[in-house]
Parts: C-alpha cells; sequence; structure tokens
C-alpha cells in the first residue's frame, strides 16, 4: 500500500483499505465518527460500521445487547435522542446504580423491591415548572435510572440505631420531594433528598446560591437554637453536588466502608488507620456523626462510634483471656484533654476465644468540631496459669469530624 502511494500521490480515499481506516476510526469520539459520515460516501459507509458503535454504546450508555432490528449506529442515536444531556453523568450513575443493586440483592434484599422505575423527562420538566427552579443534570440523570424509592423502611440511604435513637433514610422519588420543597426563610429555594419517618430529619440539596448556601450543595439542616431570628440556619454539610454526594454514598457501601446490620446500610466511616493488633487481639473502630442529635449554637456534636475487638483464629486456646476494663484519652480541637476509665465495655466483659468477634456501640458528645480518641482495653487470660496475666491491647488513635456551615441570617 505505501509504494502504490508513493508512486500515486493522487490516490483516491475510496481506494485505501478498510482495515487500517477501521482502525483509526476506533480512535475518534461519536462526535467526530458522526462528521466523518459527512466527508465521503466511503467515509459515510465505514463510519457506520457496527464495532464501531458497540464500542462507543459500551462507553456512553453501558449497552451490551442489541434489541432485534437495531444495528450499534441505531442503538446510539435512539440513547442520545432520549438521554443525550446527561452524557457526562450517566455511565457513572448508571454504573453506580448497577453495582449498587448487585449489591443490595446480595445483602439487603428487601431494599431492591422499594426501588422506583425511572421518571420522564416529561415528569422532571413537570415538576421543574412545579417548583419553579432547575433540577441540576446530575440529579435529573439519577432520576431518569431511579425515581427514588417507595417510602418504606429501611430507607437506602442509611440507617443508624441506638438504644433510645433509631434514624432511616429513604432516597426521595422526585413527586415527594416537590412536595416537600422549601420556600421559608432560612431554607428558600431547597429541594429534601432524603427523609426519615422516625425522626423527621431530611437531607436537603440547594438549587440555588441563597442564605450562605453555595449552589446544588447538599446538607442537614440544623435551628440555631440561640439566635433571635427562628430562620437562623447553619447547615452540616454532606456533599458539593448530587454526583458527588450519590456517588461516593454508592461507593461506600459496595466497598463494604459502610456497615450491614441486620439488612440495613449503617453509614459508620472506618479509617484504615483506626486499626491495632496487640498479639492475637485486634481492634479496630468506626465512627458516624449524627446531625439530629446535633447543634451548631450552641456547640453540642454526638457521635456514635462501633469498635470491633477480634481473637486471631490462628491463636492456640490456651490465648482465651476476658476484657476486664477500658480507657479513652479524648483531645478536642482546642488542646482540653480528658480520660475516661472503667469496668468493661457497656456493662458487658466479653470472653475471646480463637476466630471470635465481639462488637459494640457506644456515642459521646463534644463540644468542638473535631476530637481524636484514643485508648487501650485490659484483658485477663484464661489459660491454666498459676497466676492470671494481665496486658493491654492498644486502640489507634481516630477522629471525630464533620464540616460546618453557617448560613446568613434571612433578612
Amino acid at each position: 500500500v505505501l509504494l502504490t502511494m508513493a508512486a500515486n500521490p493522487e490516490l483516491r480515499m475510496d481506494q485505501l483499505p478498510s482495515d487500517p481506516l477501521l482502525h483509526v476510526l476506533s480512535f475518534l469520539s461519536f462526535r467526530d465518527l458522526i462528521h466523518c459520515t459527512y466527508v465521503s460516501r466511503r467515509l459515510n459507509d465505514l463510519s457506520k460500521h457496527n464495532p464501531l458503535w458497540r464500542s462507543l454504546c459500551s462507553k456512553h450508555w453501558l449497552a451490551d445487547r442489541l434489541q432485534s432490528g437495531v444495528s450499534w449506529f441505531g442503538l446510539f442515536k435512539r440513547y442520545y435522542t432520549d438521554l443525550g444531556r446527561y452524557m457526562q453523568y450517566y455511565p457513572v450513575l448508571k454504573r453506580a446504580w448497577d453495582q449498587l443493586k448487585v449489591f443490595l440483592q446480595q445483602r439487603c434484599p428487601r431494599m431492591i423491591a422499594s426501588l422506583k422505575e425511572g421518571a420522564t423527562e416529561v415528569e422532571l420538566n413537570d415538576i421543574e415548572a412545579q417548583i419553579g427552579c432547575r433540577l441540576p443534570d446530575d440529579y435529573r440523570c439519577s432520576y431518569r435510572i431511579h425515581n427514588g424509592q417507595k417510602l418504606v423502611i429501611p430507607g437506602l440511604m442509611g440507617s443508624m440505631s441506638l438504644s433510645n435513637h433509631y434514624r432511616s433514610e429513604v432516597l426521595l422519588d422526585v413527586e415527594t420531594a416537590a412536595g416537600g420543597f422549601q420556600q421559608r426563610n432560612g431554607m428558600r429555594r431547597c429541594l429534601p433528598l432524603t427523609f426519615c419517618f422516625h425522626t423527621g430529619l431530611s437531607q436537603y440539596m440547594a438549587l440555588q446560591p441563597a442564605e450562605g448556601r453555595r449552589m446544588y450543595e447538599s446538607f442537614y439542616p440544623c435551628p440555631d437554637q440561640t439566635a433571635q431570628d427562628p430562620s437562623a440556619i447553619d447547615m452540616f454539610i454532606t456533599g458539593s453536588s448530587f454526583f458527588e454526594w450519590f456517588t461516593e454514598y454508592v461507593h461506600n457501601v459496595v466497598t463494604g466502608e459502610y456497615s450491614i446490620i441486620r439488612d440495613q446500610i449503617f453509614r459508620y466511616v472506618h479509617e484504615k488507620d483506626c486499626v491495632e493488633t496487640t498479639g492475637h487481639i485486634t481492634v479496630s473502630v468506626s465512627t458516624s456523626f449524627l446531625p439530629e442529635l446535633s447543634s451548631v449554637h450552641p456547640p453540642h456534636f454526638f457521635f456514635t462510634y462501633r469498635i470491633r475487638i477480634e481473637m486471631s483464629s490462628s491463636a492456640s486456646p490456651e490465648a482465651a483471656c476476658q476484657l476486664d476494663s477500658r480507657y479513652w484519652k479524648i483531645t478536642t480541637s482546642d488542646g482540653n484533654v480528658e480520660e475516661v476509665q472503667g469496668p468493661g465495655v457497656v456493662g458487658e466483659f466479653p470472653v475471646m476465644t480463637p476466630g471470635k468477634v465481639h462488637e459494640y456501640a457506644s456515642c459521646t458528645t463534644f463540644s468542638t468540631p473535631t476530637e481524636y480518641m484514643e485508648g487501650h482495653y485490659t484483658f485477663h487470660s484464661l489459660g491454666n496459669f498459676s497466676t492470671a496475666l494481665t496486658f493491654p491491647s492498644s486502640s489507634a488513635a481516630f477522629v471525630m469530624v464533620f464540616f460546618i456551615s453557617e448560613a446568613a441570617l434571612a433578612l
């Protein structure tokens, strides 16, 4: 081919072999391929080559199956006509939803039945007309895939359970969310994303920059209990956009960062550094902030933490031991230090044997946004020794922190 081209510099496009041309075309974007269809009849034919569009359908729409009587080029056009405005978000959000459903089917199967079919473009346009605000494209894209969930328990967006407190957040469908759209002072132009039946708690998304909020920021509202103006609202920020908020949550669920307890997703955050092993005992810590029990003014920040104590399965039976006491050193962000020690854990003195796991949850309140806890447990050996041995098992320092935004007073 090269010799022929050298001998005949006027070689036309329709004389070039198909294979090298198709290879070049395979590196083009779908827009460039469309432009190639206008260059010549030959490129028009090659640019519609099925394998080229099969790759693009997989990349942009995660489509791997053809519908009867439709080419890959035709299938791409159908998707683009329906979802083209969401190309920036669709493959990531669709993959997130697919991964979440696979995970739920294995770990929390009853949640699958609560998911609603996607909304249509017309339905989303009607909602925008109803509330008088534009919905962001990442939100619309996700709701084209699934229109939230039914109002059931447990909620898709995480649960929390303490001895006298329960929270489970439902991902609201767009119609219900529109019914809760806020126009009051302190919450103007805010759309609810979630709702909890037990606490009345919702996460909101700001549809316009107002009252100290950034556009499309997600947050938990927190009334300022010290302000004379009842509309003064502080915020606990949960995301800078719907896309970040949802995909980060799904990532934490499917990678096991969040715990699954009794078929529910518990939003405990586990830092990999918060693990410590002493001998055969490993202690790890996960934490969670509870905005519904917290306030900024006055400063009162409520956290729950979950401790996992595990004895290695490779330990010998003689390594069996029983927990005697706990010790915590708490350091606030302003440098104050508090020490807490006492017998057992939440009234229990667990016996640890090879392979056994003991988990418990507790809670604490802070007066500063960031605090650190570190400490150890003391066990005594249950082995056949004339004198019982006592040894500490450390718990790595872990941090409890969240983001606060103080919204401006409504005028």
